[in-house]
């Protein structure tokens, strides 16, 4: 799991991209071997969860694809004006990766 603060004058806007995610970047999700990937928001403390199953061999890899493809890149412009990185990530991230706690399958 990985958190996220959101701009609270952006949450309708942020709502609104991710009704209509756009087909390239869903396309390079499941290119990337990612499945399951959901976001959830808690209000009011404007927070992201984000939430995905990984299903390749190199996850270092796939993330680094996803990075470079275009059409992602566009997205996460759009996307980022709407989060508020958490001031206790480490440098370089901008989802906050969380320590699993607990998990039953």
């Amino acid at each position: 799991g990985m958190v996220m603060g959101i701009r609270p004058e952006k949450i309708d806007e942020y709502k609104r991209l991710h009704a209509a995610t756009w087909p390239g970047v869903l396309a390079k999700i499941t290119d990337c071997n990612m499945k399951n990937f959901s976001i959830f928001l808690r209000e009011p403390e404007n927070l992201l969860f984000a939430y995905f199953e990984y299903h390749g061999d190199d996850l270092a890899a796939d993330s680094a694809r996803m990075t470079a493809d275009p059409t992602t890149q566009q997205w996460w412009a759009v996307c980022n004006p709407c989060q508020r990185p958490l001031d206790s990530r480490k440098e370089g991230e901008w989802w906050a990766p969380m320590e699993e706690v607990f998990f039953h399958p």
